[in-house]
């Protein structure tokens, strides 16, 4: 939603695109590069510490950026301004995560791909949501309001998480040393996930793009909408559906179908010949998302030591938007080049890399690697975390 909002905001008073654009990517780009620090300062304080601090920075920014804006300032010190947002957004789905893992690692970790399940439910739930009201409301004359609206729900509900301290995790005892932290978040399966996440990233980007694309070459510029829709509501109801019952297959095997399922998914792009069969083939490939949403931190969980877990919630989340964000740009010059089955080429790519990756994860995610399998203390001492790697 502030995404969106600075794209309608900044374009409504400066009647260019170029200006949003610049906005909106100093925002992500800062939003990427900040959100490990924040996950950092969170792990090491507690996040009854430092979420307060961080939504009060949080807010004194956006203030910052609709004064700019109001001021009719220019677009360099717009661009200050939405790096400035983009670096204080709190990272609620990772603190969230983080959560999730502190009560049902210790003895209920069989739990987690259900717990996951029901985030990536409700992040659907938001995607489809949020960008329509913010639209909505830009369409009408109030781009602020979005803004505003989307600045609020993040530091009233940071701060009322702020408040649940019985199940917020317990800060790092004396914290881990910094060596330690980046064995941590640099060992095998992290990068393997990391790799997953920016690919997944990469799919979103350019499926948002082609299927616009697809839908405008067909001389139907609102089929978009309702193909997303469509998508949104199977993944709705795929996440359902997984996350009611336990599978018996190993968790690196449920990813591994999942990928290519998605692949399968993709490849099927290049045969649809209509916006109504474009919105067949996205059950699938919508489908498949989020399961594969709540693996991920699921293998994270058990591979990252506590001490630095939302460190690593928040790098994957980083990577992910790093892909739909270079996505975007790649897409849009293949469509130019070839027309719509140029992005869904990207997006097949980007599936099918995720398919190589899962089978590299049916060696790497079964067995517990030794960075990942202890945590430094400032003695040099190691602490085994509670979970071993994903059997």
């Amino acid at each position: 939603m502030t995404s969106l909002s600075i794209v309608w905001l900044v374009h409504s008073r400066t009647g260019t695109f170029s200006a949003a654009g610049l906005v909106t990517g100093a925002f992500a780009l800062s939003e990427a590069l900040g959100a490990p620090q924040l996950a950092r300062l969170a792990d090491r304080f507690g996040q009854t510490r430092m979420l307060p601090p961080t939504l009060v920075v949080h807010a004194l920014a956006v203030t910052a950026l609709l004064s700019l804006i109001a001021a009719d300032a220019d677009a360099a010190f717009l661009v200050v301004g939405g790096g400035l947002v983009g670096g204080t957004v709190p990272q609620l789905g990772a603190l969230s995560a983080a959560r999730w893992a502190a009560l049902l690692r210790p003895g209920r970790a069989a739990e987690l791909a259900t717990a996951f399940a029901l985030e990536s439910i409700v992040n659907a739930v938001a995607f489809l949501v949020g960008p329509a009201l913010v639209s909505g409301l830009a369409a009408a004359g109030h781009a602020v309001a979005g803004m505003v609206l989307a600045a609020s729900l993040s530091v009233f509900s940071g701060l009322f998480l702020a408040t649940q301290r019985l199940t917020a995790p317990p800060a790092a005892s004396g914290g881990a040393e910094d060596a330690g932290e980046k064995r941590q978040l640099l060992c095998g399966p992290v990068l393997l996930l990391m790799g997953l996440n920016l690919a997944i990233g990469i799919f979103f980007g350019a499926m948002q793009v082609s299927v616009t694309a697809f839908a405008v070459d067909y001389g139907a510029p609102g089929a978009a909408g309702p193909i997303f829709a469509v998508s949104s509501c199977s993944g709705l109801l795929a996440g359902w559906v997984y996350g009611l019952r336990r599978w018996r297959a190993a968790l690196p095997v449920q990813l591994l179908v999942l990928t290519v399922a998605l692949t399968f998914g993709t490849l099927l792009l290049f045969t649809v010949a209509s916006p109504l069969g474009l919105g067949l083939v996205v059950v699938l490939t919508g489908a498949t998302i989020p399961p594969l949403l709540a693996l991920f931190p699921v293998f994270t969980t058990s591979t990252v030591h506590q001490a630095v877990l939302t460190q690593a919630f928040a790098w994957l989340g980083s990577a992910g938007a790093a892909g739909s964000a270079s996505a975007a740009a790649l897409s849009g010059w293949a469509i130019d080049s070839i027309g719509p089955r140029g992005g869904f080429a990207v997006t097949a790519t980007a599936a099918a890399a995720m398919t190589l990756q899962s089978l590299v994860g049916l060696h790497v995610l079964r067995r517990p690697h030794t960075p990942c399998a202890a945590a430094v203390t400032r003695d040099g001492d190691t602490q085994n975390p509670p979970a071993r790697g994903v059997r």
